[in-house]
Formats: C-alpha cells, sequence, structure tokens
C-alpha cells in the first residue's frame, strides 16, 4: 500500500537561483516528494525538516530505526579507504549503498548518491538527511571540501567516533553492574513500601507501639502510593515530557550544555572530549590551509555545544581583529583550561601552532579516557555502599517495631 497521498507538512530553508533566502513550509507526501517540489520551482534546498509535531511513538521508531555509532564508524572508514583509492565519491557512495547493513542507513546513502548526481555538494547531502549526521560531521566535510582533503577529513572523523565509541562502550559497560543492582533494589523497595509495609501497619497500630520516624515515613508513602499510584504516574510521565520538550528549545538546550560543563563529575569526562574535539580539528583544518579565524568559526559549529559555538564566534571577530587566539581564548577559563592558551601561545611564538593543537588533542583524548576510568572505578563502590545503607534502612523500619513490638508483649 502507498500512503504517499497523505500530506505531511516540511519546513525549508532555500536559496533562489539570484541568492535570494526564503523560508517556509511545503505540504508532500515525503520528504522526497517536498524536495522534488521544491527543486521544481527552482530553489536550492539548505534544510528540509518535518514540521509535523512530533508524537512519541515517532520518538520510540526513530530510536529503534537510528543509524547506530557503530555502523557510522564503519561507514566514514570504508568511505576514507574508497576516496584514497581514487573513486569518485558518487561511485563510492553506491558502493557503501550495497554493503551497509542498516536500513536506515543504507536509504540515506541511495538518497546522498541521488543527490550527488543532481549537483549538491556532499556536505549539502549530508545537512539534508536530517539528524543521521550530527553537526560535527557536516562541518567537518564542508571544511574538507574547501581544503580537498575529503579522504583525509573521513578518516579522522572514523577515528574521532571510533575513539568515542571505546570511550561511551567502556563506561556503559562498566556501569551496567551497578544500574541493574539500582533496578532491583527499587523493584524491591516498591513491592515492601506498597505490598507489604499496609499488610502489617495494623498491628502496629494496634499494639501502640511508638514508631521510628523512617517506619512512619514509609508507611504513609505506602499509603499514598496505593491510593495515588496512577497519580503519581502520570505526573511523572508529563514532568518527564515538558522536560525533553524543553531541552530541545534553544533556551533548554543551552541549559542543558552549560550544565555539562558546570556540573563536577560530569565536566571532568566533557571537557577534555570537547578540547580534544577542538584541538584535533583545528590541526587538520590549519594543515588544510584555512585561515585560523575561519577555522574557530567552523569548530564552533563542530563541538556540538550552543554556548562553545557562541564563544567560537566571538573569538573569531576577535582573531578578524587582530588578537591572538591565546588572549582570545583565556578570557573563558571555565570552558578552555588555563593549558590550552598557554600552549597555544607557546605555538604562536614559534610558528608551530598546527604541531600543537595535535598534541593538546592526544594530551585530553587520553586525559577523558583515563577520567572515565576512575571516576567508574570510584561509582561502583560509592553506589553499592549506598543501595547497602538503603537496604538496611529499610529493614531497620520493619524490623524496629517488630523488636519493640516483642518487647512490649514480654
Amino acid at each position: 500500500l502507498n500512503f504517499e497521498f497523505l500530506p505531511m507538512k516540511f519546513k525549508y530553508k532555500a536559496k533562489t537561483k539570484d541568492g535570494e533566502m526564503q523560508i517556509g513550509f511545503v505540504e508532500a507526501g515525503s520528504r522526497g516528494s517536498a524536495a522534488n517540489i521544491l527543486s521544481g520551482h527552482d530553489l536550492f534546498i539548505l534544510s528540509l525538516e518535518s514540521a509535523e509535531k512530533t508524537r512519541w511513538y515517532d520518538l520510540l521508531l526513530s530510536y529503534f530505526n537510528r543509524v547506530k555509532r557503530k555502523d557510522m564508524v564503519i561507514f566514514t572508514r570504508q568511505l576514507s579507504v574508497l576516496l584514497e583509492a581514487r573513486l569518485p565519491l558518487n561511485a563510492a557512495l553506491r558502493s557503501l549503498y550495497e554493503q551497509t547493513g542498516n536500513k536506515t542507513l543504507q536509504d540515506t546513502i541511495f538518497q546522498m548518491a541521488e543527490d550527488i548526481d543532481a549537483g549538491l555538494s556532499f556536505s549539502q547531502t549530508m545537512e539534508r538527511q536530517g539528524g543521521v549526521f550530527p553537526e560535527f560531521y557536516v562541518e567537518m566535510v564542508r571544511a574538507a571540501e574547501i581544503t580537498g582533503n575529503l579522504s583525509e577529513i573521513c578518516g579522522f572523523l572514523a577515528d574521532y567516533t571510533e575513539k568515542e565509541a571505546v570511550l561511551v562502550g567502556k563506561a556503559v559497560s562498566a556501569m551496567v553492574y551497578p544500574i541493574v543492582i539500582v533496578i532491583l533494589f527499587i523493584v524491591v523497595a516498591f513491592i515492601m513500601i506498597v505490598f507489604v509495609f499496609p499488610q502489617i501497619k495494623p498491628i502496629f497500630v494496634e499494639s501502640g507501639v511508638d514508631l521510628p520516624l523512617i517506619t512512619k515515613i514509609l508507611l504513609n508513602t505506602g499509603d499514598f502510593l496505593t491510593k495515588w499510584w496512577f497519580v503519581v504516574a502520570i505526573a511523572a510521565g508529563v514532568l518527564a515530557g515538558i522536560f525533553f520538550e524543553y531541552i530541545r528549545t534553544e533556551e533548554g538546550r543551552a541549559m542543558f550544555d552549560d550544565a555539562k560543563i558546570k556540573l563536577p563529575l560530569i565536566n571532568k569526562i566533557y571537557l577534555p572530549m570537547v578540547i580534544s574535539r577542538f584541538s584535533s580539528a583545528a590541526q587538520l583544518l590549519i594543515h588544510g590551509g584555512i585561515p585560523i579565524a575561519q577555522a574557530v568559526e567552523i569548530i564552533g559549529h563542530m563541538v556540538g555545544n550552543v554556548l562553545y559555538r557562541d564563544i567560537m564566534h566571538d573569538v573569531a571577530e576577535n582573531l578578524r581583529q587582530g588578537e591572538l587566539l591565546s588572549k582570545s581564548v583565556s578570557k573563558y577559563p571555565d570552558y578552555f583550561p588555563p593549558l590550552v592558551p598557554h600552549m597555544v601561545a607557546v605555538g604562536e611564538t614559534t610558528g608551530r601552532i598546527e604541531q600543537i593543537f595535535g598534541r593538546l588533542a592526544t594530551f585530553y583524548g587520553r586525559e577523558a579516557d583515563e577520567t572515565i576510568g576512575r571516576i567508574v572505578e570510584l561509582v561502583q563502590p560509592l553506589l553499592l555502599i549506598c543501595i547497602g545503607v538503603a537496604v538496611a534502612l529499610l529493614f531497620a523500619a520493619i524490623l524496629m517495631p517488630i523488636f519493640k513490638l516483642t518487647q512490649s508483649i514480654h
């Protein structure tokens, strides 16, 4: 069955032949049909995204149909090899289309090959694929198109994505056991509070035993959840929905990005990863002949943090006015550790700024890796201790009144 006749609304940003910017909406049966309609009106599409209200099951389906990090690493690595072998870009994409196992990525590659044949640049084809390719990918490829080192950039993207996948994999695998323990504890605590405590409450009430504070709290909590559990569940769902909608806004994303920089444990991992990405990208862009101010502007869109994007824009403007990079980044100590401006100043003095960025990338990449290992080693025992204390309090809330009850009987 073909459901393409069902109209959907898409928001587009495009340029006319005269270079005039247009932003508006178009109705079509699919994203491809919307693109064809706009192309038929001689519009050069910059972005095209659904304007339909996202439903919760759409988010669920998009999660299961997403392109996984592993698939992206393989795609980028293979593309780098094919480009190094001097294969034309559209031929490389068609070859990857036949080899890719992920259905979503396969459809994406096919559409990209079609766009390349239609005359679009590689970065533009990536940008048209919605959330498949991170902004980091798009901006790096756009810079590669300027410098002409696309295969080198693809190799860097594959290395970097693989490195991030290893770091995330380490953290996830190390946290599986504590998370399972936490979930089991929550389930046991819920059963005790909602089902067990209400059964023994009449015994304590009739005996007139003076109950400890923890027992009173748990008994009252059990009564409340027994009567109003559905209200609690609905409220939790509504609050979660409001929260996720908020962090998708510009203000919410800025708050979330700021939290990643300010929160004590998270910033120990996040900051080194951002500085490593910044330094690696700067090294490649400078190596490709991109002016430093333009490179910084490009990197601002690659880091994946709206606060860094604004800071990089300000830094780029300062560079265009003749200020040194080391002096400009030193104005933001919360976002650039002191080592960064010091090392950059050395690079500016010696004329070896490219090599300095390479060393910064290596140093902070290693620091992120080591920090993840240390935090994971610290979190596991602390989490187990906290759960042990919680379990002890849970059972003490039952055993202490029973002990008092037996004493009163004697």
